[in-house]
C-alpha cells in the first residue's frame, strides 16, 4: 500500500461520502475514495513516467470508478449529480 493511503485518510473519506468510516461498501464512499486514489497516482505519474504498474493500476481505478458512476446514475440519479459535483470529476 502507498505512503498516501493511510488508515486515517481512508476512513475520513468513508466518513464524509459513506455516512460512517467503516461504511466501506456504499458506492458514493467508494467513487470518492477512487477519485482521491486516481488524483495521488496521477500526481505520482507526472514525476515518474516510466512507472507503467503504476500507470496500469490508474487505469484500473479509472474504469472501476466509471462503472460505479454508471450504477449511481441508472440507480439514484439525483445523489450521482450531486457527487460529481461534490468531486468535481466533470466538466
Amino acid at each position: 500500500m502507498a505512503v498516501y493511503n493511510s488508515k486515517e485518510k481512508k476512513e475520513e473519506i468513508f466518513l464524509e461520502y459513506g455516512g460512517s468510516k467503516t461504511n466501506s461498501g456504499s458506492t458514493e464512499g467508494q467513487i470518492a475514495y477512487f477519485t482521491y486514489r486516481i488524483s495521488k497516482l496521477s500526481e505520482h505519474l507526472k514525476e515518474n513516467k516510466k512507472d507503467h504498474s503504476c500507470r496500469r493500476t490508474l487505469l484500473t481505478l479509472v474504469g472501476k470508478r466509471k462503472r460505479l458512476l454508471t450504477y449511481l446514475a441508472s440507480k439514484d440519479i439525483q445523489k450521482y449529480r450531486d457527487l460529481i459535483e461534490k468531486l468535481g470529476i466533470r466538466k
